[in-house]
């Protein structure tokens, strides 16, 4: 090739994509769908009951190379139960300008309380509200779930929450 066609033969590509229709995704209007194993918002899930799966551990917030997570764990006493186990996670703080979407503090949940969901959206104009509270996270009550502090479920031990042998109240035969 000669060498003055060196320069004309790299605008080659850029001649070549000039014409193509382009692909333009409206996305306030339009969502479109994200895979089903899309890391997004984190959630605290529930046993079937009500009661909170975080026991506490705190193995998430050792877990995170971010430092995103705070937790503080208490213990549950026979009058005031929010788990199954001897703990629960009283103080639960994720802040979002320091998660990277990692997910090793999903691998490191012994009991499953932490998931991430498909909720993309986690922009905010306040700093302050982009630390999620435990309130935030936590999973919403299904149908069936009473509001934790309660009892644990009649007959039902700490191990039969962690098998999965507990069934929400309208479920019970």
């Amino acid at each position: 090739m000669p060498e003055f066609l060196g320069p004309v033969a790299g605008f080659g590509v850029t001649f070549s994509t000039m014409f193509k229709k382009p692909n333009t995704e409206f996305y306030p209007e339009v969502k479109t769908p994200t895979a089903p194993r899309y890391h997004g918002r984190h959630q605290l899930n529930r046993h079937p009951d009500g009661l909170e799966k975080c026991i506490g551990c705190e193995l998430c917030a050792w877990a995170c190379p971010a430092d995103a997570i705070y937790v503080e764990g208490a213990d549950n006493t026979d009058t005031e139960r929010f788990s199954p186990g001897e703990r629960y996670g009283s103080v639960y703080q994720i802040n979002y300008l320091r998660c990277i979407g990692c997910g090793l503090c999903i691998e490191a949940c012994p009991t499953r309380a932490l998931t991430m969901t498909n909720d993309y959206e986690l922009a905010d104009d306040n700093r302050a509200d982009l630390i999620y509270t435990k309130d935030r996270l936590l999973a919403p009550l299904e149908p069936g779930m009473e509001e934790a502090p309660h009892p644990m479920a009649d007959g039902k031990t700490a191990e039969d929450y962690y098998r999965g042998n507990v069934v929400a109240a309208e479920e019970k035969p």
